[in-house]
Protein backbone atom coordinates (compact mmCIF):
# COMPACT_ATOMS: atom_id res chain seq x y z
CA UNK A 1 0.00 0.00 0.00
CA UNK A 2 1.21 3.51 -0.81
CA UNK A 3 2.07 5.88 2.00
CA UNK A 4 -1.12 7.15 3.58
CA UNK A 5 -1.82 10.37 5.43
CA UNK A 6 -1.54 10.72 9.19
CA UNK A 7 -5.28 11.22 9.67
CA UNK A 8 -5.90 7.88 7.92
CA UNK A 9 -3.36 6.17 10.16
CA UNK A 10 -5.11 7.63 13.21
CA UNK A 11 -8.61 6.68 12.11
CA UNK A 12 -7.49 3.08 11.54
CA UNK A 13 -5.32 2.83 14.65
CA UNK A 14 -5.22 -0.67 16.10
CA UNK A 15 -6.67 -2.43 13.09
CA UNK A 16 -4.93 -5.58 11.89
CA UNK A 17 -3.07 -5.80 8.58
CA UNK A 18 -4.98 -6.75 5.44
CA UNK A 19 -5.97 -10.41 5.27
CA UNK A 20 -6.14 -11.03 9.03
CA UNK A 21 -9.39 -11.78 10.79
CA UNK A 22 -9.85 -8.96 13.29
CA UNK A 23 -12.75 -6.97 14.72
CA UNK A 24 -13.21 -3.41 13.52
CA UNK A 25 -12.90 -2.29 17.16
CA UNK A 26 -9.59 -3.60 18.56
CA UNK A 27 -10.03 -5.84 21.62
CA UNK A 28 -9.06 -5.11 25.22
CA UNK A 29 -6.08 -7.27 26.14
CA UNK A 30 -6.45 -7.58 29.89
CA UNK A 31 -3.86 -10.24 30.73
CA UNK A 32 -1.06 -9.24 33.07
CA UNK A 33 1.25 -12.26 32.70
CA UNK A 34 1.99 -14.61 29.80
CA UNK A 35 2.87 -18.28 29.65
CA UNK A 36 6.10 -19.83 28.41
CA UNK A 37 6.66 -23.01 26.38
CA UNK A 38 7.99 -26.33 27.71
CA UNK A 39 11.56 -25.08 27.40
CA UNK A 40 10.59 -22.06 29.52
CA UNK A 41 11.08 -19.75 26.54
CA UNK A 42 8.77 -16.98 25.45
CA UNK A 43 7.47 -16.93 21.88
CA UNK A 44 9.30 -14.32 19.84
CA UNK A 45 8.00 -10.84 20.58
CA UNK A 46 5.79 -11.93 23.48
CA UNK A 47 5.97 -10.24 26.85
CA UNK A 48 6.48 -12.07 30.12
CA UNK A 49 4.73 -9.50 32.32
CA UNK A 50 3.07 -6.22 31.46
CA UNK A 51 5.28 -4.07 33.69
CA UNK A 52 7.93 -4.47 30.99
CA UNK A 53 5.92 -4.71 27.79
CA UNK A 54 2.13 -4.60 27.69
CA UNK A 55 0.49 -6.07 24.57
CA UNK A 56 -2.56 -3.99 25.39
CA UNK A 57 -0.51 -0.79 25.06
CA UNK A 58 1.25 -1.68 21.84
CA UNK A 59 -1.44 -0.55 19.33
CA UNK A 60 -1.64 2.95 20.84
CA UNK A 61 2.15 3.15 21.21
CA UNK A 62 2.69 2.08 17.62
CA UNK A 63 0.14 4.60 16.35
CA UNK A 64 1.60 7.49 18.34
CA UNK A 65 5.12 6.68 17.14
CA UNK A 66 3.85 6.79 13.57
CA UNK A 67 2.03 10.08 14.07
CA UNK A 68 5.13 11.71 15.61
CA UNK A 69 7.58 10.19 13.07
CA UNK A 70 9.38 8.61 16.00
CA UNK A 71 11.43 5.50 16.65
CA UNK A 72 9.11 4.28 19.41
CA UNK A 73 6.54 5.45 21.95
CA UNK A 74 5.81 4.40 25.53
CA UNK A 75 2.60 4.88 27.49
CA UNK A 76 2.58 5.74 31.19
CA UNK A 77 0.04 5.72 34.01
CA UNK A 78 -0.14 9.55 33.89
CA UNK A 79 1.48 12.56 32.29
CA UNK A 80 3.38 13.24 35.50
CA UNK A 81 4.67 9.66 35.54
CA UNK A 82 5.92 10.10 31.97
CA UNK A 83 7.67 13.38 32.81
CA UNK A 84 9.17 11.88 35.96
CA UNK A 85 10.68 9.02 33.96
CA UNK A 86 12.46 11.58 31.78
CA UNK A 87 13.75 13.74 34.63
CA UNK A 88 14.84 10.70 36.64
CA UNK A 89 16.94 9.58 33.68
CA UNK A 90 19.39 12.32 34.69
CA UNK A 91 21.96 12.15 37.49
CA UNK A 92 22.54 14.17 40.66
CA UNK A 93 24.49 17.26 39.68
CA UNK A 94 22.87 17.52 36.25
CA UNK A 95 21.06 20.67 35.17
CA UNK A 96 17.64 21.20 33.60
CA UNK A 97 16.52 24.37 31.84
CA UNK A 98 12.74 24.82 31.61
CA UNK A 99 10.23 27.61 30.87
CA UNK A 100 9.27 29.90 33.74
CA UNK A 101 5.60 29.59 32.79
CA UNK A 102 4.65 25.98 32.13
CA UNK A 103 2.18 23.40 33.41
CA UNK A 104 2.24 24.28 37.11
CA UNK A 105 1.86 20.73 38.47
CA UNK A 106 4.95 19.52 36.63
CA UNK A 107 6.86 22.72 37.47
CA UNK A 108 6.19 22.19 41.19
CA UNK A 109 7.21 18.54 41.01
CA UNK A 110 10.43 19.44 39.17
CA UNK A 111 11.31 22.03 41.81
CA UNK A 112 10.84 19.54 44.64
CA UNK A 113 12.55 16.63 42.92
CA UNK A 114 15.56 18.57 41.71
CA UNK A 115 16.15 20.02 45.16
CA UNK A 116 16.00 16.58 46.79
CA UNK A 117 18.02 14.89 44.04
CA UNK A 118 20.79 17.49 43.96
CA UNK A 119 20.00 18.72 40.46
CA UNK A 120 19.93 22.28 39.17
CA UNK A 121 16.73 23.69 37.68
CA UNK A 122 16.79 27.08 36.01
CA UNK A 123 13.99 28.86 34.17
CA UNK A 124 13.89 30.96 31.01
CA UNK A 125 11.26 33.31 29.62
CA UNK A 126 9.61 31.44 26.72
CA UNK A 127 8.59 34.73 25.11
CA UNK A 128 12.24 35.81 24.82
CA UNK A 129 14.62 33.72 22.64
CA UNK A 130 17.60 35.55 24.17
CA UNK A 131 16.48 34.44 27.63
CA UNK A 132 16.43 30.81 26.50
CA UNK A 133 19.88 31.08 24.92
CA UNK A 134 21.34 32.90 27.92
CA UNK A 135 19.91 30.46 30.47
CA UNK A 136 20.97 27.45 28.41
CA UNK A 137 24.61 28.52 28.15
CA UNK A 138 25.28 30.08 31.55
CA UNK A 139 26.23 26.66 32.96
CA UNK A 140 26.57 23.06 31.67
CA UNK A 141 23.10 21.77 30.81
CA UNK A 142 21.96 18.19 30.32
CA UNK A 143 18.26 18.71 29.50
CA UNK A 144 16.29 21.50 27.83
CA UNK A 145 12.54 21.29 28.43
CA UNK A 146 10.29 23.10 25.95
CA UNK A 147 6.53 23.56 26.15
CA UNK A 148 4.98 25.15 23.10
CA UNK A 149 2.42 26.61 23.16
CA UNK A 150 3.05 27.05 26.89
CA UNK A 151 0.29 26.65 29.45
CA UNK A 152 -1.57 28.89 30.27
CA UNK A 153 -0.23 31.99 28.49
CA UNK A 154 0.48 30.24 25.16
CA UNK A 155 3.92 31.58 24.31
CA UNK A 156 5.51 29.83 21.35
CA UNK A 157 9.11 28.65 21.16
CA UNK A 158 11.03 28.05 17.95
CA UNK A 159 11.72 24.34 18.43
CA UNK A 160 14.27 24.09 15.63
CA UNK A 161 16.32 27.05 16.89
CA UNK A 162 16.14 25.87 20.49
CA UNK A 163 17.17 22.34 19.52
CA UNK A 164 20.20 23.63 17.60
CA UNK A 165 21.25 25.73 20.59
CA UNK A 166 20.83 22.78 22.93
CA UNK A 167 22.88 20.46 20.72
CA UNK A 168 25.78 22.93 20.82
CA UNK A 169 25.99 22.51 24.60
CA UNK A 170 25.31 18.77 24.56
CA UNK A 171 21.81 18.92 26.07
CA UNK A 172 18.91 16.62 25.34
CA UNK A 173 15.75 18.34 24.09
CA UNK A 174 12.28 17.38 25.31
CA UNK A 175 9.15 19.06 23.95
CA UNK A 176 5.85 19.02 25.81
CA UNK A 177 3.53 18.91 22.81
CA UNK A 178 0.36 18.18 24.75
CA UNK A 179 -1.48 21.21 23.34
CA UNK A 180 -0.12 21.10 19.79
CA UNK A 181 -0.47 17.31 19.30
CA UNK A 182 0.99 15.67 16.17
CA UNK A 183 -1.96 17.15 14.26
CA UNK A 184 -0.31 20.58 14.47
CA UNK A 185 3.40 20.05 15.23
CA UNK A 186 5.91 17.22 15.01
CA UNK A 187 8.78 18.24 17.30
CA UNK A 188 11.00 15.28 16.39
CA UNK A 189 11.10 16.55 12.81
CA UNK A 190 12.32 19.87 14.19
CA UNK A 191 15.24 18.45 16.16
CA UNK A 192 13.77 17.31 19.49
CA UNK A 193 15.01 14.10 21.09
CA UNK A 194 11.81 13.28 22.96
CA UNK A 195 8.19 14.37 22.71
CA UNK A 196 6.12 14.32 25.88
CA UNK A 197 2.31 14.21 26.06
CA UNK A 198 -0.15 14.35 28.88
CA UNK A 199 -2.26 11.84 26.96
CA UNK A 200 -5.11 12.62 29.35
CA UNK A 201 -5.75 15.70 27.21
CA UNK A 202 -6.10 15.80 23.42
CA UNK A 203 -4.80 12.33 22.63
CA UNK A 204 -7.63 10.80 24.64
CA UNK A 205 -10.01 13.71 24.14
CA UNK A 206 -12.94 12.46 26.22
CA UNK A 207 -11.99 13.32 29.82
CA UNK A 208 -12.13 9.70 30.93
CA UNK A 209 -8.49 8.55 30.98
CA UNK A 210 -5.38 9.54 32.93
CA UNK A 211 -2.33 8.68 30.82
CA UNK A 212 1.05 9.93 29.68
CA UNK A 213 3.24 9.23 26.68
CA UNK A 214 6.82 9.73 25.53
CA UNK A 215 8.03 9.34 21.94
CA UNK A 216 11.71 9.11 21.04
CA UNK A 217 13.38 10.13 17.80
CA UNK A 218 15.94 7.29 18.01
CA UNK A 219 16.97 4.39 20.21
CA UNK A 220 19.14 6.57 22.43
CA UNK A 221 20.72 6.18 25.85
CA UNK A 222 18.11 8.62 27.19
CA UNK A 223 15.28 6.57 25.72
CA UNK A 224 16.55 3.35 27.29
CA UNK A 225 16.73 5.07 30.68
CA UNK A 226 13.15 6.30 30.29
CA UNK A 227 11.96 2.77 29.53
CA UNK A 228 14.00 1.42 32.45
CA UNK A 229 12.35 3.94 34.77
CA UNK A 230 8.87 3.04 33.57
CA UNK A 231 9.47 -0.67 34.06
CA UNK A 232 11.07 -0.45 37.48
CA UNK A 233 8.74 2.19 38.86
CA UNK A 234 5.73 0.26 37.58
CA UNK A 235 4.34 3.37 35.90
CA UNK A 236 2.43 1.41 33.28
CA UNK A 237 -1.00 2.05 31.84
CA UNK A 238 -3.84 -0.42 32.44
CA UNK A 239 -5.36 -2.38 29.56
CA UNK A 240 -8.74 -0.65 29.66
CA UNK A 241 -7.15 2.81 29.81
CA UNK A 242 -4.91 1.92 26.85
CA UNK A 243 -7.98 0.81 24.92
CA UNK A 244 -9.82 4.04 25.73
CA UNK A 245 -6.77 6.06 24.72
CA UNK A 246 -6.55 4.29 21.37
CA UNK A 247 -10.26 4.88 20.82
CA UNK A 248 -9.76 8.58 21.46
CA UNK A 249 -6.73 8.79 19.15
CA UNK A 250 -8.80 7.45 16.27
CA UNK A 251 -10.75 10.74 16.25
CA UNK A 252 -7.75 12.95 17.08
CA UNK A 253 -7.57 14.78 13.75
CA UNK A 254 -11.22 15.83 13.38
CA UNK A 255 -11.44 16.80 17.07
CA UNK A 256 -8.29 18.93 17.07
CA UNK A 257 -9.10 20.57 13.76
CA UNK A 258 -12.58 21.51 14.91
CA UNK A 259 -11.25 22.84 18.22
CA UNK A 260 -8.65 24.93 16.36
CA UNK A 261 -11.25 26.35 14.01
CA UNK A 262 -13.58 27.32 16.84
CA UNK A 263 -10.76 28.67 19.04
CA UNK A 264 -9.65 30.98 16.24
CA UNK A 265 -13.18 32.34 15.79
CA UNK A 266 -13.57 32.81 19.54
CA UNK A 267 -10.16 34.49 19.88
CA UNK A 268 -10.95 36.89 17.03
CA UNK A 269 -14.29 37.74 18.63
CA UNK A 270 -12.91 38.26 22.14
CA UNK A 271 -9.99 40.30 20.80
CA UNK A 272 -12.52 43.04 19.96
CA UNK A 273 -14.54 42.81 23.18
CA UNK A 274 -14.71 45.88 25.43
CA UNK A 275 -14.53 43.84 28.65
CA UNK A 276 -11.50 41.81 27.57
CA UNK A 277 -8.11 43.37 28.26
CA UNK A 278 -6.05 40.80 26.37
CA UNK A 279 -6.48 37.59 24.41
CA UNK A 280 -3.56 35.17 24.50
CA UNK A 281 -3.73 32.90 21.44
CA UNK A 282 -0.98 32.08 18.90
CA UNK A 283 -3.42 32.39 16.03
CA UNK A 284 -3.83 36.14 16.52
CA UNK A 285 -1.63 38.37 14.36
CA UNK A 286 -0.81 40.52 17.42
CA UNK A 287 0.41 37.54 19.46
CA UNK A 288 4.19 37.89 20.03
CA UNK A 289 4.82 34.33 18.87
CA UNK A 290 2.46 34.36 15.91
CA UNK A 291 5.17 34.10 13.25
CA UNK A 292 6.82 31.17 15.04
CA UNK A 293 3.44 29.47 15.31
CA UNK A 294 2.83 30.00 11.59
CA UNK A 295 6.16 28.37 10.81
CA UNK A 296 5.86 25.24 12.97
CA UNK A 297 2.12 24.65 13.40
CA UNK A 298 -0.03 23.25 10.61
CA UNK A 299 -3.82 22.84 10.46
CA UNK A 300 -4.43 25.51 13.11
CA UNK A 301 -3.08 27.13 16.24
CA UNK A 302 -4.59 24.93 18.93
CA UNK A 303 -7.81 24.76 20.89
CA UNK A 304 -6.50 26.64 23.94
CA UNK A 305 -6.63 30.35 24.68
CA UNK A 306 -6.59 32.62 27.71
CA UNK A 307 -8.23 35.97 28.30
CA UNK A 308 -7.62 38.70 30.83
CA UNK A 309 -10.82 40.50 31.76
CA UNK A 310 -11.70 43.81 33.36
CA UNK A 311 -12.34 43.88 37.09
CA UNK A 312 -9.37 41.86 38.28
CA UNK A 313 -9.94 38.68 40.27
CA UNK A 314 -13.55 39.51 41.12
CA UNK A 315 -14.34 40.27 37.49
CA UNK A 316 -12.76 37.01 36.33
CA UNK A 317 -14.65 34.97 38.91
CA UNK A 318 -17.90 36.71 37.94
CA UNK A 319 -17.40 35.69 34.32
CA UNK A 320 -16.63 32.09 35.26
CA UNK A 321 -19.66 31.95 37.53
CA UNK A 322 -22.00 33.21 34.82
CA UNK A 323 -20.99 30.65 32.16
CA UNK A 324 -23.59 28.01 31.34
CA UNK A 325 -22.07 26.05 28.44
CA UNK A 326 -18.42 26.42 29.40
CA UNK A 327 -17.92 24.00 32.27
CA UNK A 328 -16.05 25.24 35.34
CA UNK A 329 -13.41 22.52 35.49
CA UNK A 330 -9.68 21.99 35.18
CA UNK A 331 -7.89 19.95 32.48
CA UNK A 332 -8.18 20.52 28.75
CA UNK A 333 -8.45 18.87 25.36
CA UNK A 334 -11.84 17.18 25.74
CA UNK A 335 -14.83 17.42 23.43
CA UNK A 336 -16.52 19.70 25.97
CA UNK A 337 -15.48 23.33 26.44
CA UNK A 338 -13.99 24.27 29.82
CA UNK A 339 -13.17 27.54 31.54
CA UNK A 340 -11.17 28.05 34.69
CA UNK A 341 -9.66 30.75 36.85
CA UNK A 342 -6.04 29.61 36.78
CA UNK A 343 -4.81 31.46 39.85
CA UNK A 344 -7.45 29.73 41.97
CA UNK A 345 -6.18 26.39 40.67
CA UNK A 346 -2.48 27.13 41.08
CA UNK A 347 -2.70 28.78 44.50
CA UNK A 348 -0.97 31.74 46.20
CA UNK A 349 2.43 31.03 44.66
CA UNK A 350 1.05 31.30 41.12
CA UNK A 351 2.70 33.76 38.75
CA UNK A 352 -0.48 33.91 36.66
CA UNK A 353 -2.43 37.22 36.79
CA UNK A 354 -5.59 37.09 38.91
CA UNK A 355 -7.72 38.33 35.99
CA UNK A 356 -6.74 35.46 33.66
CA UNK A 357 -9.20 32.80 32.53
CA UNK A 358 -8.02 29.73 30.64
CA UNK A 359 -10.37 28.34 28.01
CA UNK A 360 -10.32 24.89 26.43
CA UNK A 361 -12.50 25.01 23.33
CA UNK A 362 -14.40 21.82 22.58
CA UNK A 363 -16.41 20.72 19.56
CA UNK A 364 -19.71 22.43 20.34
CA UNK A 365 -21.22 24.90 17.87
CA UNK A 366 -19.09 28.03 18.04
CA UNK A 367 -22.21 30.20 17.84
CA UNK A 368 -23.43 28.75 21.12
CA UNK A 369 -20.07 29.24 22.79
CA UNK A 370 -19.93 32.89 21.74
CA UNK A 371 -23.41 33.54 23.11
CA UNK A 372 -22.41 31.94 26.41
CA UNK A 373 -19.17 33.90 26.88
CA UNK A 374 -20.81 37.13 25.73
CA UNK A 375 -23.52 36.72 28.34
CA UNK A 376 -20.93 35.97 31.02
CA UNK A 377 -18.78 38.99 30.12
CA UNK A 378 -21.68 41.32 30.88
CA UNK A 379 -21.16 40.42 34.57
CA UNK A 380 -17.80 42.24 34.74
Amino acid sequence: MRDIKAETLAARGGLAADGEVHPVVPPILAGTTYSRDRDYALPEGQAAYIRGVSPGDLPAEHLLAQLENGFAAALFASGTAAAAAIVQALKPGDRIVAPRIMYWGLRNWMLDFCQQWGMALDFYDAADPKSLQRTLTVAPTQLLWLETPSNPTWETVDISAAAKAAKKVGAWVVVDSTVATPVLTRPLDLGADLVFHSATKYLNGHSDVIAGAVVSAVDSELWQKVIYNRTNAGAVLGAFEAWLLLRGMRTLFPRVRQACKSAQVLADYLNQHDNVLEVQYPGLANHPGHQIACAQMQNGFGGMLSIRVKGGRLGALAVVGACQLFLRATSLGGVESLIEHRQSIEGPASEIPDDLLRISVGVEAIEDLIVDIERALTKV
